[in-house]
């Protein structure tokens, strides 16, 4: 999201004001809001992805706990962004950066998802049951491959079965 004031910086900063009853949401990068007095000087104002980052426990950036980004091993080799830089900026510099910083970001998505590495979303109810059946298969066709790799293949001949059942229509 953009600030609403200039235009240009993406907005960190989200206020919500209710004066005499009515609500106004006002979303503004930190420069405009420090001109426009909503961030006194000394005050604990953050943005907020300093806000999820320390929710979501990220490692600070090596530069903030008085170390050097040269020594940042984890760097994309794509777009030439360190892990370091990503905690500092909470964005990516290309779709490379999910492949190189995976081993990191796995418990920060299984955090974020309720255990699951994948966003997967809520379901409309009135197209829940095709949804939540394609799911169910989708994860019983990952099963399927697991056992059959642990060479389980009584376990895998039901997974089978049961995924027939589920694509002809069948309530499982």
């Amino acid at each position: 999201m953009e600030c609403q004031e200039c235009h240009i910086r993406p907005a960190t900063l989200h206020f919500t004001k209710i004066i005499n009853g009515h609500k106004t949401e006002v979303h503004l990068c930190e420069e405009c809001a420090r001109e426009k007095g909503e961030i006194m000087a000394g005050s604990n104002a953050f943005s907020i992805h300093n806000l999820l980052s320390g929710l979501l426990n990220f490692e600070q950036p090596m530069e903030a706990n008085g170390g050097s980004h040269e020594h940042d091993p984890l760097q994309c080799p794509k777009c030439g962004l360190t892990y370091n830089e990503f905690t500092r900026i909470g964005k990516f510099g290309c779709d490379e950066c999910y492949k190189t910083f995976d081993e990191k970001l796995n418990p920060i998505l299984r955090k974020v998802h309720s255990g699951n590495t994948a966003h997967i979303g809520k379901i409309p109810r009135r197209m829940g049951k095709d949804i939540s059946a394609r799911r169910k298969i989708l994860d019983l066709k990952d099963r399927l491959q697991e056992l059959v790799e642990k060479e389980e293949f009584e376990e895998a001949a039901k997974t089978r079965d049961l995924i027939r059942e589920l694509e002809r229509g069948g309530d499982q």
